[in-house]
């Protein structure tokens, strides 16, 4: 009885969802048919999606798309339910989640990197590990003149003020991708916190929590001292608020900036070894000048629409996502990198399987 419920209730969802998209559609046959579609989800995503709509629309006006910025996690969670026709993510679709909603598609639009941003006046050109991060996340290390960051900054002029370390609160796909560089580069970290799109963070005194990319932005400008992880979407912000960006130690020993070319040689890397779902990390990769913290940025979809007006609209917009709207002319303005010829492919398969 409770399962037949639940199902019950999961189809009046998705049938909701159906009808509010389509009352448009169907309120004047005789006039030209407008679909809506609604995007929500990461904040990281967020500002590409606004200027891919902008245009989008311009020479499509059948299709209107809503664009809102509520965290990875709650894209993803609105998407399965059938809120939001496209959930928009830096992580992908865990294996459990895929396992339970396996109409659930994955579907990369682009690459993306994060970095992690600092307020330390009177220091540039800061040098970080995931151990170090680890430790300052996990509440071990600190000051900003711990041994173990002045290892690593030989000659800097650390202060011994407080670390103020930022994470987000809301369901984040930053706080996934980070959080696997932790896991990843840092056993201690993976044994005890692990990752998601939601932590239960260490307690630490004077921790911050903040809410999406322009949240953590401005607990960083207001707090010296402070310390967070902020999508490279927001650099441009980032740069005007005068944070620094830290150089991170890859897999291969190596402290490298998050660069075009440094971000390319990750996504690269794994370019051949991506599977036909596409989920799959591109979190700390061995190469001399692989960026650590490197993702695809993904649409979260479930395959299976309620209308066919849905699905054909959907797959019309996606597929001039991974087209159209992977130029220099989008990308550039968030510092994005377009997807790889052969995972362009990929994303169309997945596209075109939506119905």
């Amino acid at each position: 009885m409770q399962l037949h419920k639940m199902l019950s209730r999961s189809t009046l969802l998705r049938a909701g969802a159906a009808a509010l998209a389509l009352s448009g559609f169907a309120s004047n046959a005789k006039a030209q048919s407008i679909t809506p579609l609604v995007e929500s989800g990461s904040s990281l995503l967020y500002p590409l999606f606004n200027l891919w709509v902008e245009d989008y629309q311009s020479v499509n006006p059948g299709i209107q798309i809503t664009t809102t910025s509520t965290g990875s996690g709650a894209g993803i969670a609105q998407a399965i339910k059938g809120l939001v026709q496209i959930g928009a993510s830096d992580a992908y679709v865990s294996n459990a989640m895929e396992k339970a909603h396996p109409t659930i598609l994955s579907i990369p639009l682009a690459i993306s990197a994060q970095a992690v941003n600092y307020n330390l006046p009177g220091v540039s050109n800061l040098k970080l590990s995931g151990p170090i991060l680890a430790g300052i996340y996990s509440g071990t290390i600190t000051k900003w003149n711990d041994p173990q960051i002045a290892a690593a900054n030989p000659g800097a002029a650390l202060p011994a003020n407080t670390i103020v370390p930022i994470h987000r609160l809301d369901g984040s796909g930053d706080t996934f991708i980070f959080s696997q560089f932790l896991s990843a580069s840092t056993p201690s970290w993976k044994s005890s916190v692990g990752f998601g799109t939601t932590l239960s963070w260490p307690p630490i005194s004077g921790e911050i929590g903040a809410k999406g990319n322009a949240g953590m932005l401005a607990a960083a400008k207001a707090n010296p001292y402070s310390v967070a992880y902020i999508g490279v979407s927001y650099a441009s912000k980032v740069e005007a608020a005068g944070l620094g960006v830290a150089d991170l130690q890859n897999a291969s020993g190596n402290y490298v900036a998050p660069t075009h070319d440094n971000i390319s040689a990750a996504a690269e890397s794994v370019a051949t070894s991506t599977p036909a779902d596409e989920r799959i990390s591109i979190i700390y990769t061995t190469g001399a000048n692989n960026y650590p913290i490197v993702n695809y940025e993904y649409a979260v979809v479930d395959g299976t629409q309620p209308a066919p007006a849905l699905s054909e609209a959907i797959r019309t917009f996606l597929t001039w996502a991974i087209n159209e709207g992977n130029s220099p002319a989008f990308l550039k303005q968030v510092n994005f990198l377009p997807l790889p010829a052969s995972i362009k492919a990929l994303s169309a398969a997945q596209i075109a399987n939506i119905q």
